[in-house]
């Protein structure tokens, strides 16, 4: 009985909280702000919930590792040099990374529970142990969150982050989470698309996305984004999590090139096309932006598809490859100097998966290629 209610406590201080007073204010200025929610560029064809809920039933073979992964295990050493290129990221599964960027380092969704769920007994669970023990984190100088869903943005790991991390940098609405969490409101910034913010010596810009938020207290309430990083001569982009749109473009003509992208590739679906890229719109998306290495990211590490675990990375590869785009593969742990891109390794076991044509993923409401 007791560790049921303190599960429960848990799991409700976990859901967050909604805008109100000065920041709903804020948020009711913003363009993307409309009858009492936060809407896309392009409207979303919403999932056919019974298909959705009879394929989620029925299940896919292949959704999980049945071995361990090789993921690589880190430490406090091996983030005590900066890069002498300038830019180190690293991969520690999902979306969570760290970006080094000249001597700055900023830390991307961080998720370091064992589940992406308001509770620590049910909903999705890693694959793989988090490559870096939290407290070998290095000092942060700011923690970017995209949006406010639960593989993006967790609870326990933000209340690890509280006194370790110099800034928060977070989209519309979602600082309510963190001030209800007990961040001080000084160190939070929030932005709407396009605004920017300097921190330490890093521009931080957020960009349009296509996708929703919420966390279980009514959908829409806060804003989604990707982030543009910019140093004095290296920058570095992060989709968030997306569907395909003209922003991608936008995005590459005001704020490109960039030295490498980290591009959601994974958790797509024919069903729900309007809020995640798929592979094949992940590597045209990092082309949009013009960015010279690519980054797969938001596989590997969670189920919450319907495709093979292993599909998402062939399926970048392969679309790369048509492409001729520098495509990297870390391992959940590994990190990535783009000035010296290792060439694809395959780490993940071989495994029936589907191809484009066999299960293509094309957003909705696209305009015609010029």
């Amino acid at each position: 009985m007791l560790l049921g209610g303190v599960g429960l406590a848990d799991a409700w201080s976990a859901l967050g909280t909604t805008p109100e007073g000065a920041r709903l204010e804020r948020i009711a200025r913003s363009k993307q702000y409309r009858d009492g929610k936060f809407v896309d560029t392009i409207p979303r064809v919403e999932p056919d919930l019974w298909e959705a809920t009879r394929r989620w039933l029925a299940g896919e073979k292949f959704s999980q590792p049945t071995a361990p992964l090789p993921i690589v295990m880190r430490g406090a050493a091996d983030f005590a040099t900066p890069l002498a290129s300038g830019v180190r990221i690293t991969w520690f599964g999902h979306s969570t990374l760290l970006v080094e960027l000249e001597g700055w380092r900023v830390l991307f969704d961080p998720v370091w529970s064992e589940r992406c769920s308001p509770s620590r007994f049910v909903g999705p669970r890693r694959f793989h142990a988090p490559p870096l023990a939290f407290d070998d984190l290095p000092p942060i100088d700011v923690v970017a969150i995209s949006h406010d869903h639960y593989d993006h943005l967790d609870y326990a790991t933000i209340q690890a982050l509280k006194e370790k991390a110099a800034a928060f940098v977070v989209p519309l609405g979602v600082g309510a989470h963190l001030e209800y969490w007990g961040v001080d409101p000084k160190r939070i910034r929030e932005l709407d698309w396009w605004e920017e913010t300097r921190v330490a010596g890093l521009t931080l810009v957020a960009t349009p996305a296509r996708h929703f938020s919420g966390r279980g207290l009514g959908a829409d309430r806060t804003l989604w984004a990707g982030w543009a990083v910019i140093g004095e001569a290296r920058r570095v982009f992060y989709s968030g999590d997306t569907a395909m749109f003209e922003g991608f473009r936008q995005i590459g003509e005001r704020l490109g090139p960039f030295d490498a992208t980290l591009i959601e590739s994974g958790a797509y679906n024919a069903l729900w096309a309007d809020v995640h890229l798929g592979p094949e719109q992940a590597v045209a998306a990092h082309q949009a932006v013009r960015g010279r290495v690519m980054v797969p990211v938001h596989w590997g590490t969670f189920d919450l598809a319907l495709h093979s675990w292993v599909e998402p990375i062939e399926r970048v590869i392969a679309a790369g490859r048509a492409a001729n785009v520098t495509v990297v593969t870390p391992r959940p742990g590994e990190s990535v100097d783009p000035e010296h891109p290792a060439p694809p390794v395959r780490w993940w076991p071989e495994l029936p998966w589907q191809t484009a044509q066999q299960a293509p993923v094309v957003s909705s409401g696209l305009k015609p290629e010029r």
